[in-house]
């Protein structure tokens, strides 16, 4: 099987598994593997907005599926990830910006130039609601990875965002002044096969101007 035919193998593979095997768990070196290809997600202007909380335990998760429309991944999976978008570390003047320009290594005035252009960037995304969004937005290029390469290794997943966010930001004595969930994700082995997938043709989603 050449390189192409494996990546579309595990694309195949990978679907929203409504339910998983709650006597398999996801050993640990698999695990970390799924968290470092998250690490390594590209994001905009390099800043990593996102947080990952990791969930095993198992009272937690049955406190949580109530709260996340009583769906059956919460609680049957080995692990649920919280991605949490940050906000108030990417604020332009923040040191936090300062550092993820800084650690590049460039010369003082190409550092003060990025800042310049970030601060530009930023300044019609400063209220929450905006902020928010942007940072989102870069949690689900992390997200896909995560689940992508789950699907390599033979672990299915499921991408939530059906939840009571708020309530489970409460239960999670989550700060939403400096970062709120922007969605979870489940993991684990499924139960059942995977259904037939069903997506449009590339000719009825592309469309090229040459």
């Amino acid at each position: 099987m050449n390189r192409k035919d494996e990546f579309l193998k595990m694309m195949y593979f990978r679907h929203a598994c409504k339910i998983f095997d709650e006597n398999r768990k996801i050993p640990k070196e698999d695990f970390d593997f799924i968290l470092e290809c998250a690490r390594l997600s590209p994001s905009s202007f390099g800043m990593e907005p996102w947080r990952f909380l990791v969930i095993t335990d198992q009272n937690l998760k049955d406190k949580l599926k109530p709260l996340c429309w009583n769906q059956k991944q919460i609680n049957t999976c080995s692990h649920l990830v919280i991605i949490k978008a940050q906000k108030e570390i990417l604020k332009p003047d923040s040191d936090y910006v300062k550092k993820m320009f800084n650690r590049r290594e460039l010369p003082k005035e190409k550092i003060e130039a990025y800042l310049k252009r970030y601060k530009d960037f930023m300044q019609d995304k400063l209220d929450n609601e905006k902020l928010f969004c942007w940072s989102s937005k870069q949690c689900y290029i992390a997200a896909a990875n995560m689940v992508d390469s789950a699907a390599f290794i033979g672990i299915d997943s499921c991408m939530i965002e059906g939840f009571e966010k708020d309530k489970v930001e409460e239960l999670l004595n989550i700060d939403t002044k400096k970062e709120e969930i922007a969605l979870l994700i489940t993991f684990g082995y499924r139960v059942k096969p995977a259904p037939e997938k069903k997506r449009l043709s590339l000719e009825e989603i592309v469309e090229y101007k040459n």
